[in-house]
């Protein structure tokens, strides 16, 4: 009866949400068109809703704004999954290996105190203004909270647990893939939410340093001709890209750990 009434609850909760969602947009918009005519602001400094909607029609109309948005989707994928990749891989090395954790984590952590946008002009230079300098730069800014969220996860699997592998006898791989990925992904999951929206920031600060494409690029093309609209178009687009990135990221967590709430529901119900 307890766990009925919590789901009446939460669905309550998500139905007002939802309702509330128009609502706070209705309200952004007024706000908006209000601060541009009681500042008596221009186009090229702050355009109106009804104009950066007129610019997106137009540049979804000729084509531009959805090959932009494709080459810094693609950047921003390539680059999640190579720093997932090489994040995870070295997070388990040093989760597994104390004295390698302590011989490079001062290295890690120092790469850290260095801005991205300082990095990437390197990057640029070093392997040119292509897709590839960008999609090392995606990988660079997801590469430490998924790191840091794997060594946490698999240093929170309980010893009595390796300790149950041991006695049936279970090798390497199976201990890994049985008993460590299971329960550190939640917590690897969570990293991979923050590197999502981070490897938008990722891609778009190496489109700033030097491209001829993508979202940033169209940016940078907005601002040199004092077209703002256009920059509010690849704006809002690549909050879009994060927002849908983060939704896959949710969508397949809640895929992947249906186990775990399989488990909670069991254990409301004394099962």
């Amino acid at each position: 009866m307890e766990s009925q009434k919590q789901k009446t609850l939460q669905s309550k909760i998500k139905v007002s949400g939802v309702a509330l969602l128009p609502f706070t947009l209705a309200l952004t918009i007024f706000l908006w068109y209000l601060i541009v005519w009681v500042g008596d602001l221009q186009p090229f400094i702050l355009p109106t809703p009804h104009l950066v909607w007129e610019r997106f029609v137009r540049a979804l109309a000729d084509g531009s704004l959805w090959q932009h948005f494709l080459y810094t989707l693609w950047e921003v994928l390539a680059g999640l999954v190579l720093g997932s990749l090489v994040a995870t891989a070295t997070g388990y090395l040093l989760a597994k290996s104390r004295p390698l954790e302590r011989l490079l984590s001062p290295y890690i952590v120092a790469s850290q105190s260095v801005p991205v946008v300082a990095i990437a002009p390197l990057l640029v230079i070093w392997f040119g203004p292509g897709m590839f300098s960008k999609v090392l730069t995606c990988a660079l800014i997801v590469f430490f909270p998924i790191l840091i969220n794997t060594v946490v996860g698999i240093r929170s699997v309980p010893e009595d647990l390796y300790g149950l592998m041991r006695s049936l006898q279970a090798n390497r791989s199976q201990v890994f893939w049985l008993l460590e990925m299971p329960a550190a992904l939640p917590v690897l999951l969570g990293g991979l939410r923050i590197g999502a929206t981070l490897a938008v920031i990722g891609a778009v600060v190496g489109e700033f340093v030097g491209s001829d494409r993508g979202l940033g690029f169209l940016i940078n093309v907005g601002r040199g001709q004092y077209d703002i609209a256009l920059v509010f178009v690849a704006v809002f687009t690549l909050v879009f890209m994060a927002l849908v990135l983060y939704g896959v990221v949710v969508f397949l967590e809640r895929w992947l750990l249906s186990w775990q709430r399989r488990d909670e529901d069991s254990k409301k119900l004394g099962v």
